[in-house]
């Protein structure tokens, strides 16, 4: 399996010299080259993207503003020849932040990093009273905290685990799970409705924080069907 890619810069220099790059990699797939957001919206909007080279300073709209009108966002490795981004880029979750010129060795730490986070075991283990239970992130329908004690729904069952919620969130791919009220985190592919302020997951009405609320609306705009 290859980590789906894209490269989003407006000096045709800098692209070529990132898909050069890209192919050194070995497990990288280019899906499309891009000289501003809007081309770079208008491919995520019609495939499925694992990773960003997102340069910052562009015409219309610079990089940054662009990673933060993203609902769903992939991970993200900066290329730019400015560091003084680099803080405002790590506020917002880049993997990484590489300037440019880049070097093979330095770009291929930053897309191993990226292999490691996108392409790892996609379960985590929970002890339990009964001993170690695997979870699938894919079979997860919400998480919920209650004291100090976490209940994983699943379509199996529920499972319960002293383990805090925040401690599990960061073990879920951000870009699939959501964080919905202090108490809960969603699967966003198992949402099934929204209502007031509660979310439909299978059975089950999920609350929804006004806090939360805006981070779930762009999801839900993003995949909006109009006439």
């Amino acid at each position: 399996m290859k980590i789906r890619c894209i490269i989003v810069d407006d000096e045709p220099l800098a692209r070529e010299g990132m898909e050069l790059l890209v192919k050194e990699a070995g497990f990288l797939e280019l899906r499309a080259t891009c000289s501003n957001a809007i081309e770079a919206n208008r491919v995520l909007a019609e495939q499925e993207i694992d990773l960003i080279f997102l340069d910052i300073q562009m015409p219309r709209i610079r990089g940054i503003d662009f990673l933060k009108s993203l609902a769903v966002r992939p991970l993200v490795i900066i290329t730019t020849a400015f560091p003084h981004y680099a803080l405002e880029g790590f506020e917002l979750n880049v993997l990484d932040y590489l300037l440019k010129p880049i070097t093979l060795e330095r770009f291929l730490k930053a897309v191993n990093r990226a292999r490691e986070a996108i392409l790892p075991e996609n379960y985590f283990f929970i002890k339990t009273s009964n001993g170690y239970e695997k979870i699938l992130h894919e079979e997860i329908l919400f998480i919920e905290a209650n004291q100090n004690y976490s209940f994983i729904h699943t379509p199996r069952g529920k499972f319960i685990t002293l383990t805090a919620l925040g401690t599990i969130e960061e073990q879920l791919p951000p870009a699939k799970f959501l964080r919905v009220h202090k108490s809960y985190v969603v699967s966003v592919q198992q949402i099934q409705g929204l209502s007031g302020n509660e979310i439909t997951i299978d059975k089950h009405r999920v609350p929804l924080s006004k806090n939360y609320r805006e981070a779930l609306m762009r999801i839900i705009d993003s995949r909006l069907i109009r006439k």
